[in-house]
């Protein structure tokens, strides 16, 4: 057996497969403006199997400033953070060095991310089958994902500032 190419710290774009991203939007603990969430994850179909892709999550995350099972980053007050979100007709777009994904955002959200002027932002580095682009996602699903313990304390979180072209 053999031990994927991430173990030393390379990866393939090919070895992420396919990166999704799915947003909601939910009060805050504080009260206020609802926040707007943003879980961005690999649906494990990549070159080497879901294993290899999990791997090389890791490591892009890590090459983009963003540590796996620790707090959130701040974008904000994180000078040089290559991680970018742009929210333009509709849309967000979600830029790392290593990759680039989009999500067309509903009202909801957009009136959510545009309010705090922010989006909280979970990289999962567990792939997610069930995510399938194009395929509904109920609450239940999502939540199992998302608030899983297990899944939280392996993915990268990071608070985004909102930017648009506008």
């Amino acid at each position: 057996m053999t031990s994927p190419q991430t173990a030393t710290g390379t990866f393939t774009q090919a070895q992420l497969g396919t990166i999704t991203l799915i947003g909601w939007s939910g009060a805050h603990p504080d009260g206020g403006f609802d926040v707007a969430f943003l879980l961005v994850y690999s649906l494990g179909d990549g070159t080497d199997g879901p294993a290899a892709g999990e791997a090389a999550m890791r490591v892009a995350l890590g090459r983009s400033g963003l540590p796996v099972g620790a707090g959130p980053v701040y974008a904000a007050e994180t000078p040089g953070l290559p991680v970018k979100l742009l929210v333009q007709a509709g849309q967000a777009v979600l830029t790392l060095p290593h990759f680039t994904a989009q999500y067309p955002a509903p009202r909801e959200w957009l009136a959510a991310a545009e309010q705090r002027g922010e989006v909280h932002t979970m990289f999962a580095t567990r792939p997610w089958r069930e995510g399938t682009p194009g395929r509904p996602v109920s609450e239940e699903l999502l939540r199992s994902f998302a608030a899983d313990a297990e899944v939280i304390m392996t993915s990268a979180h990071c608070v985004l500032p909102l930017r648009s072209l506008g």
